[in-house]
């Protein structure tokens, strides 16, 4: 399997040509330096999922739009074969089971957080909802200063362009499903 990083270089480069965009406007639209957007784009940078986001964000595409392969007809999605996303020293891992394609607007990730872990995740795209179902644990989530503590079974659905986190409030592992749905453009 490709590294991500080399995917997220072949397809960073191939928006930015197809929408006919610099360098210079595509780090002024996503607030990332035209050299690390450089480095990306020549697969020498693993950015942070916290920079993949920003980019994300500022050309108004999905996350997994930049990281995974164009999907068959069908696809069986093995977790052995996903490439983990990590941030908060690896306690924090994403998993992209089904990244979003042109035609649809939603991505859906399996999430896993170590007892203490925590994310600041930045405001997505205008309109973007995010719906959490948590299997496994207790999961604290902080949106627009208000706080939802949720155990195994619970959900929840939130505007997500806005700042909000997630952490681990529970005594072991917690496990949830995440879906992002995007506005339609």
């Amino acid at each position: 399997m490709e590294d991500i990083h080399l995917i997220l270089a072949k397809n960073l480069k191939a928006f930015r040509e197809n929408k006919k965009l610099s360098l210079e406007k595509v780090a002024e639209l996503t607030g990332v330096s035209k050299t690390m957007i450089g480095q990306i784009e020549r697969g020498e940078s693993s950015p942070t999922i916290t920079t993949i986001w920003k980019i994300a964000n500022g050309l108004k595409i999905s996350f997994t739009s930049l990281i995974n392969h164009p999907q068959p007809d069908t696809q069986v999605v093995l977790k052995k074969d996903i490439q983990t996303l990590s941030e908060d020293h690896g306690r924090y891992r994403v998993y992209p089971y089904f990244p979003s394609e042109n035609d649809k607007r939603f991505e859906v990730y399996t999430v896993e957080i170590d007892k203490g872990g925590y994310l600041s995740a930045e405001p997505h795209i205008e309109g973007t909802e995010e719906l959490i179902v948590v299997f496994d644990g207790e999961i604290t989530i902080r949106v627009n200063n208000d706080e939802y503590t949720l155990e195994s079974g619970d959900s929840i659905r939130f505007k997500a362009d806005k700042p909000h986190t997630y952490h681990n409030s529970g005594k072991s592992l917690a496990r949830v499903n995440m879906i992002l749905f995007y506005p339609a453009e």
